[in-house]
């Protein structure tokens, strides 16, 4: 009975982590709008929302949809929808991968070479693989490193702001 009852504490307890682990990304990834500067045409009219888009696996529940609910940058609202396939994602400004979607994330970084999307991803190398940010979690917390170069490439302006709290890596 005690081992049952430690499991389910334990397994409770591992979801707490992982629910405020992705509510801190979610408050990122709307942050990160206002750290960014996107060129005209990535947008039709001045008015047109941020969409941030979660490519295949959405470990963020409702989370990401609550952060960004009623909230506007510079006169446009946010949108969070799913995008399943990467030439979707040319349609998105801010682009999630989840670690579940490593697999395919070379495909969706090729997609969008050319396309100015803020690609955001969660292991180990992926910034390094032409992604521009990459969350880590070191000692607890969230952290991230930006990959200047890929951002170039796609003609974001990444505030000095940002940078100041973010590890810079080289491709």
């Amino acid at each position: 009975m005690r081992r049952v009852l430690f499991a389910a504490v334990f397994c409770i307890a591992a979801l707490a982590v992982e629910i405020d682990e992705y509510q801190v990304k979610a408050a990122f990834l709307y942050n990160f709008a206002k750290f960014v500067h996107w060129p005209e045409h990535a947008f039709v009219n001045p008015t047109d929302p941020i969409q941030i888009c979660v490519f295949g696996h959405n470990p963020f529940g409702a989370s990401l949809e609550q952060t960004v609910a009623g909230k506007e940058f510079a006169g446009r609202k946010f949108v969070v929808r799913s995008i399943a396939e990467p030439p979707e994602a040319c349609k998105c400004h801010i682009v999630f991968v989840s670690a579940a979607e490593k697999k395919r994330s070379a495909a969706l970084v090729a997609a969008v070479q050319s396309a100015s999307v803020l690609t955001v991803g969660e292991w180990p190398g992926f910034a390094a693989q032409g992604g521009v940010i990459n969350f880590k979690l070191e000692d607890g917390a969230v952290h991230f490193e930006v990959n200047l170069e890929a951002a170039r490439q796609k003609d974001l302006e990444i505030s000095s702001k940002l940078l100041g709290v973010s590890r810079v890596i080289k491709p």
